[in-house]
This record gives structure tokens, sequence and C-alpha cells, in this order.
């Protein structure tokens, strides 16, 4: 971690930007903390694209078409879920020069959503950031059962159709690894990382 930035200053573009592509992201104590942090893990979460794994209820809640998938249609609507207050999260760390540095990055086509729809209510979602062939997962959130869950299996659908090479979940928890989710040292995922910036960027949108 380096020192923080100065309340009110925000985060400019282009530095964060550069954080990550050398591994380092920002995040905040609380959302009413007007300060950031960098973050620079021994140990990073990522989801290898060929070993990702969907559990059987989960493939049955997609096959049936529980809800309808869309890309980037509401940063607002997403970043806003993720920052909700649930039962099982009291408090974010998303706060506002976090929603003002992403939602610039969305406006210049580094930030994207996968978004899950029912009855043209935003049922759940997840927001990340792109670099080369790399998706940098921020947040997710859900409204209704299963309704993030279908939103990684699509977003990996759409890394694994678009030639991303990696996907980075910053820490692993127990509901990730359901998924396929492992942790890396930082020295190999920074040798992932570099690896995956290399050559011609992937196009999420």
């Amino acid at each position: 971690m380096t020192r923080p930035l100065a309340p009110g200053s925000g985060i400019p573009t282009d530095l964060l930007l550069r954080a990550y592509a050398s591994g380092v992201f920002p995040m905040a104590e609380s959302a009413d903390d007007p300060e950031v942090f960098w973050v620079r893990p021994e140990t990073r979460g990522i989801i290898p694209l060929d070993a990702f794994h969907i559990p059987k209820s989960l493939a049955k809640t997609i096959r049936h078409g529980a809800f309808e998938i869309a890309f980037d249609r509401d940063f607002t609507g997403v970043i806003e879920g993720c920052s909700e207050k649930r039962p099982e999260r009291r408090s974010t760390w998303i706060n506002k020069p976090i929603r003002e540095a992403y939602t610039r990055l969305f406006e210049l086509g580094h930030c994207h959503t996968v978004e899950a729809w029912r009855e043209g209510q935003l049922a759940g979602g997840l927001y990340g950031v792109t670099l080369g062939r790399v998706f940098f997962g921020e947040s997710m959130f859900s409204r209704e059962r299963d309704a993030s869950k279908v939103c990684l299996a699509a977003l990996v659908d759409r890394l694994s159709a678009r030639s991303f090479q990696l996907l980075d979940t910053q820490f692993t928890t127990e509901h990730l690894k359901r998924f396929g989710a492992i942790d890396v040292p930082r020295r190999k995922y920074e040798r992932l990382l570099e690896e995956a910036l290399k050559g011609e960027p992937a196009t999420f949108g």
C-alpha cells in the first residue's frame, strides 16, 4: 500500500490505468471516507478462463433464461447496487472518489458492466476495468437469487469469446472458489499480467 490520496483530490484517470497495469488497485476504508489507498496484495485472486466451473443449479437457472443479460446498459445502476448495504455486508469501500473515477473510466471505454434484468428491473450485476487482454473485476451485487452468478457466467463467456487472457478477482472468497477462483503469488500474477498486456488489446464492448 502507498500513502492515500488527499481528500477531495480525486483519482486521475491516467494514474488509475497505470496502477492497474502494474498490479495495483484503489480501495477506501468506507463509503464515507474521503481518502483512497492503493493495494498490491501478496496473493492475488484470479479465475482461469479455461477452468471456470458452473454449478449444476446455476446451469439450470441459465438454461431457463431467468434473467435478461445486458452489457454496459446502466453503469450508474450497477455501481449503486454494488454500494448498497446488505445484511451480509453492512459497509462498502466504494466512496465518492472511487465512484467518480470509475464513471470516467466507463465514459472512456475502460470500465464495463454485466447486468441481469427481470421485468425491467436491475436484479444484479458486476463491473470491472479492461486493459489489454485483462478484465479486472471490481464488485458485484444481487437483489435476486443467482443474479450476480449469472452475470459472472456471462462475463466469462464474453471474455473467452473475445480473446481475453486474464480475469482478475483481486481476492478469492469461498463463493468465488466454487467457480474456479484460485490464489496466485504476487510475482506469478505480475508475470501473467505482463503477458496479458502485450499485443493487440481485446475488445469488450
